[in-house]
């Protein structure tokens, strides 16, 4: 560099106040108390009450998986991990913008949607729909369901 270069200031990078991370409990994977047949089932009547769901999981916000109601092609390990990148993200921006717990993400594809859905705290549904599917009436159904497998998942 010559001696008429002139340098641009450089931006300071802000330190955010952020509340400290949030503790998360043990992984709900692989255990054995859990009511598998109900959870199932409620996975199960999800997709068979909304045209164009292909499948759904549940999985904890540690990324691994619970059960799945998925057909074989998609890998239910791969979106339990998914959702919860979706999870910690969508967590970063609620954090950030101060708008409260994380609820609800969708991610809308060339060829369908990928939804996740808060259930407590411990756990994600997420669910794999078709470009056809009525995303209104998904977004109407699934979060009775998270609701009723948060209850399915607190411990007794």
């Amino acid at each position: 560099m010559s001696t008429g270069d002139t340098f641009l200031p450089r931006r300071t990078a802000q330190q955010p106040t952020l509340p400290p991370p949030v503790r998360l409990p043990p992984s709900l994977a692989g255990d054995p108390s859990l009511p598998y047949p109900a959870i199932g089932t409620e996975l199960h009547e999800l997709r068979l009450q909304i045209p164009g769901v292909q499948g759904s999981v549940l999985g904890g916000v540690d990324g691994l998986l619970i059960t799945h109601d998925v057909p074989d092609g998609l890998d239910p390990d791969d979106l339990a991990a998914m959702a919860a990148a979706t999870f910690g993200l969508g967590r970063q921006v609620s954090l950030r913008l101060g708008q409260g717990e994380f609820r609800q993400s969708t991610v809308r594809n060339e060829a369908g949607y990928f939804a996740v859905y808060a259930v407590g705290p411990r756990a994600l549904l997420s669910v794999v729909g078709a470009d056809a599917i009525n995303v209104a009436r998904l977004h109407l159904h699934a979060p009775p369901v998270a609701e009723r497998l948060a209850k399915l998942l607190a411990p007794a």
